[in-house]
């Protein structure tokens, strides 16, 4: 029978299946049911910039309400701590004592002194590890992208010199060089590489003539940019490697785990298809090694790696070239 047992940024798994931070894992009930149909481990949704920063901001406008009416008056509104985030790490500390599984917490930060100041406040909740959300959308004509990374890169290391847990960082693809960033990353002693982000695109209402947001969940073929950097990054990290964003099905997740994946990561799937398809894919899983004859995953982790796999055009530009020119092949044609 199939062994699934999986590990990431040195911790244990019974399988490779985690779900990543969504609306689902800030509510008790469905970290529980999602815990019963399976998953390996579960990322509780993100603590954000602009929580901490807001609820800041609400706090200092109480504090100042009566500046200046009493000289004695200030000593009634002593020093105390904003409640929103702090609400945050209460819900996350409760979850990992009622979580029989692997639980990672997430953060998503802008301000330098803010990732590390909150990743240690979520390390002493507890979790097992604590992934970077780093979610730049470029917005400033005079930034240069080497500005951008470089940020991040100091946000990491401020938070590896506190924090005793594996710490993960979740990147987008969009990178100039996405290769070269990684490996500065993985230099930099980061536990986890999360690919990819799934960045965040308005629409419009052409009717109001207005801003809409709608959900943007991932379709199964979105996982074929985390396949080829899992495939690239496989023996040259030393970083575990979590694939994320589109994988929908057993066989998403079977291309991943070859290409050279540790773990992979899905939300969209089970906002389509519920709870359960966690035990669905995991179950595909497991069938395939067993006709394939594998007992272990590690048995074929990584074995369609750019390093491994016989098919040397697979990651390279060549392939791009062929599909072009050979694109009549690729044409569906209605019957005749």
């Amino acid at each position: 029978m199939a062994n699934l047992k999986s590990s990431y940024m040195g911790i244990e798994l019974k399988n490779p299946f985690i779900v990543g931070a969504c609306s689902m894992t800030a509510h008790m009930d469905a970290a529980k049911r999602i815990e019963d149909a399976g998953a390996g481990a579960f990322v509780i949704q993100s603590l954000f910039e602009e929580q901490i920063q807001l609820q800041r901001l609400r706090l200092d406008e109480e504090l100042a309400m009566h500046d200046n009416v009493d000289a004695e008056i200030q000593n009634l509104f002593p020093d105390v701590k904003h409640a929103g985030p702090d609400e945050h790490l209460m819900w996350v500390k409760k979850t990992k004592e009622a979580a029989g599984i692997p639980v990672f917490a997430s953060l998503n930060c802008t301000n330098p002194d803010t990732w590390a100041e909150w990743a240690l406040k979520l390390q002493d909740t507890g979790v097992d590890g604590l992934e970077l959300n780093f979610f730049a959308i470029p917005i400033d004509f005079d930034r240069s992208g080497s500005e951008i990374e470089a940020e991040q890169l100091s946000a990491l290391q401020s938070v590896k010199k506190k924090l005793k847990i594996p710490v993960s960082v979740k990147l987008s693809a969009f990178y100039t060089n996405p290769l070269y960033t990684f490996k500065q990353f993985d230099k930099a002693g980061v536990d986890g590489l999360v690919l990819f982000n799934r960045m965040f695109h308005p629409s419009f209402n052409i009717e109001k003539e207005s801003g809409k947001y709608p959900f943007n969940l991932s379709t199964s073929s979105d996982h074929r940019a985390s396949l080829r950097f899992a495939g690239m990054l496989r023996d040259n990290v030393s970083a575990s490697i979590c694939a994320s964003n589109g994988i929908h099905t057993g066989e998403d997740a079977i291309e991943v785990l070859l290409a050279g994946a540790d773990v992979f990561q899905a939300v969209s799937t089970i906002y389509k298809n519920r709870i359960p398809v966690i035990q669905t894919i995991i179950n595909d899983i497991a069938e395939w090694m067993d006709r394939k004859g594998y007992e272990t995953i590690d048995d074929f982790r990584g074995k369609l790696s750019v390093a491994r796999t016989p098919d040397k055009w697979t990651y390279r530009r060549a392939q791009y070239v062929k599909m072009l020119l050979n694109a009549d092949d690729y044409v569906v044609r209605p019957p005749v």
